[in-house]
């Protein structure tokens, strides 16, 4: 029963629920950003560079007769996948810039003075009114 109480404990920690929202959220985003990349950002892009389609971007390592068969390494993909994790990245950067600025530091205040402090206050005092 031990073993129970300490998994509820460990479960129940405000660090292990933030990563399971933010997990959630993460898995939520991606198609959101894979969207962007792939119908709004990558076409003005690839008709700046005449007309290219990024996702067909391949170096032919073998041709076969088969259509869809051929042996190719797909750069052009890969440069879909950085920009998306870019963009993701950017995002997020964003997003936690902006709760950190929503967050308000506590007020910060000074320690109260210790006790020798206070005494030598009082003495300094006492002296200047003794000489006044």
């Amino acid at each position: 029963m031990k073993i129970l109480e300490e998994f509820k404990e460990f479960a129940m920690r405000g660090s292990v629920l933030d990563l399971a929202v933010g997990v959630i959220m993460g898995a939520a985003f991606g198609p959101i950003v894979t969207t962007l990349v792939d119908n709004i950002v990558m076409p003005p892009i690839g008709l700046i560079l005449a007309n290219v389609d990024f996702s067909s971007l391949q170096i032919t390592l073998q041709d076969n007769l088969d259509p869809g068969k051929a042996v190719a390494i797909k750069y052009g993909l890969f440069l879909n996948a950085l920009i998306k994790f870019v963009l993701t990245a950017l995002a997020i950067f964003l997003l936690i810039k902006a709760i950190n600025r929503m967050r308000k530091p506590a007020p910060a205040t000074a320690p109260a003075p210790s006790p020798s402090e206070t005494y030598l206050k009082e003495i300094r005092d006492a002296l200047v009114k003794k000489l006044d």
